[in-house]
């Protein structure tokens, strides 16, 4: 089962809304087979590893594992529960049921009622941690949140600026982002990026820094962009509106483009109830099981307002302001700290 979770860890930021599952096929202590969930639309970890047996006759003798519960439905590919009895592999072991209402101890019941042995809850709490996103998706009818921040050594998130964000008028190439983290953890702000479904900002920060929000300095998958632009204010030059990536903007102004923009879509919310509940609603609609909420400090508090939260991933820069936007307050038990070249990383969770 350890190298099921080995093996499963390959499919991140590539398999969802599918979870990330590794599979291993042992016949006389001996591993003849595995596998790990392809990207979304591909074989499942259980296929991946029963295709890669080159003498299949030594399946009627052997004994799969499987991080998570085998699926006995039809999505986009066929049932894996129905693949295992007709290779008539005679004993399976789960690490955790699958609690998708689609599956849900459906498989492990199809298998049992065709003959197969079945163990469950082999190493379960670390089968389930893997899949932390689509746990939280399934159970709390929500996206897994994490939140992002960098702050100063002095507790600012961003430099005080000068003029009203609401009267200025800004070209692209008059905006140059202030750093707070080192190159090193730009990098892995990238590499988390790629891992996750969505990225949320608010208008102020768009309009401040004009990001990208993509993943340019890793190699993976541009998360969803999510903007939050009340009045839709933020000017149509901007790159989160260059067509290049999915961006949904959370909005409550009935104006629209001024021409239909290919990979833009309007969702309407209003702004005097919970923003970050809406937003989660949305998301759930959409399938989305994951986002980093990036800023700024007053979407990043809302949340932890809210206590819609799962981890704050912050980053403690090198350097001071002395004025300007203070960053998020947030309580929560401090779970890892550790150093990146000149930065410091902290790992918060809920204290619940």
């Amino acid at each position: 089962m350890q190298r099921c979770l080995i093996l499963a860890k390959n499919g991140l930021g590539t398999t969802q809304p599918n979870p990330m599952v590794g599979s291993v096929i042992v016949h006389d202590d001996v591993i003849i087979g595995e596998g790990y969930t392809s990207v979304y639309g591909g074989n499942h970890a259980e296929v991946n590893a029963i295709n890669s047996v080159k003498d299949k006759s030594l399946l009627k003798s052997a004994t799969i594992y499987m991080s998570l519960e085998p699926c006995s439905h039809h999505g986009k590919t066929p049932p894996c529960a129905d693949l295992i009895i007709k290779s008539r592999i005679p004993k399976v072991v789960v690490g955790v049921v699958d609690d998708n209402s689609l599956v849900n101890g459906k498989g492990i019941e199809r298998l049992r009622e065709n003959s197969c042995e079945v163990i469950v809850g082999v190493l379960k709490d670390e089968c389930k941690k893997i899949n932390k996103r689509f746990f939280t998706f399934h159970n709390k009818k929500r996206p897994y949140i994490i939140l992002k921040w960098a702050e100063t050594k002095d507790g600012f998130i961003a430099p005080e600026r000068n003029g009203n964000l609401k009267n200025e008028t800004f070209l692209q190439n008059d905006i140059k982002p202030i750093w707070i983290s080192n190159k090193i953890s730009q990098q892995l702000v990238h590499k988390w990026r790629s891992e996750e479904q969505s990225i949320l900002v608010g208008t102020n920060t768009v309009i401040s820094d004009n990001p990208r929000l993509n993943v340019r300095k890793w190699i993976g998958q541009n998360p969803v962009r999510l903007v939050l632009d009340n009045s839709l204010r933020i000017p149509h030059n901007f790159h989160v509106f260059d067509g290049s990536v999915k961006t949904i903007v959370f909005t409550s102004s009935k104006a629209m483009f001024e021409k239909e923009k290919e990979n833009i879509l309007l969702e309407y919310i209003d702004y005097s109830k919970s923003i970050p509940q809406q937003i989660c609603d949305k998301l759930v609609e959409y399938n989305i099981q994951s986002i980093i909420v990036e800023g700024g400090a007053k979407i990043l508090q809302s949340f932890i307002y809210d206590d819609l939260w799962d981890e704050a991933r912050v980053f403690i820069g090198d350097t001071t302001f002395s004025k300007g936007l203070k960053a998020p307050k947030i309580n929560g038990v401090l779970e890892k700290i550790q150093e990146i070249d000149s930065d410091i990383l902290k790992l918060i969770k809920p204290i619940n």
